[in-house]
């Protein structure tokens, strides 16, 4: 299904029928404020094994992230953050970054790497955070293959036309990004720049 939603004013309707689908086990595609991610439940290990497939990775080497909708899902997929960490988060976040902290044992266990940590977003996107919120915890997100053509992954109907046989919906909320968040490691106590994306690394200090 190609859902279109509103990016300014998501309709409540088209929220329900993507997180119902959430629930029952779907795929989705969504935008986010950098590029289009592909995600799912966070607790529906088979739609988690599906992403990976359609990625075409092991599941246990993926580097998944989880998109909140706000800081008070920290503390029960992270580890204690450190006041000056948080207050990093708490600068940055709602932006174009991620966050990789310490997992918690609430983290489902096939969503935690080998370093037990775990990638944090929260995005700057109406249509993203409404999902989450009706959801009512953390959607898992990963980065749709970027092996093609760039309008392929920031025009929604050219995704559709991709993928639209092997994910649920593709939510189509206007034009993606070409740049993917910028990763930031705080598992060292030191914030610690993974990739530069769409967020500014001096910008946050």
């Amino acid at each position: 299904m190609l859902l279109e939603i509103h990016p300014d004013d998501p309709q409540p309707r088209h929220i329900k029928t993507v997180v119902e689908c959430l629930r029952n086990g779907g795929v989705i595609i969504y935008p986010t404020d950098t590029i289009y991610g592909i995600g799912c439940n966070i607790f529906n290990a088979d739609a988690i094994a599906r992403i990976a497939r359609i990625k075409g990775i092991d599941v246990k080497k993926a580097q998944f992230s989880f998109i909140c909708s706000d800081l008070s899902h920290l503390s029960d997929y992270a580890k204690s953050v450190p006041t000056p960490i948080f207050r990093l988060l708490k600068a940055a976040l709602p932006g174009p970054y991620t966050f990789i902290l310490d997992a918690s044992k609430q983290v489902p266990r096939q969503l935690k790497t080998k370093k037990d940590t775990v990638g944090i977003r929260i995005p700057d996107n109406k249509i993203c955070m409404s999902i989450v919120r009706e959801l009512g915890h953390p959607l898992m997100s990963a980065s749709l293959p970027m092996d093609v053509d760039v309008e392929y992954y920031t025009d929604p109907e050219i995704m559709y036309e991709a993928f639209g046989n092997v994910v649920d919906i593709v939510i189509n909320g206007g034009s993606g990004r070409i740049l993917s968040s910028t990763v930031i490691d705080c598992t060292g106590g030191t914030p610690v720049l993974v990739r530069e994306g769409a967020g500014e690394w001096a910008h946050l200090f």
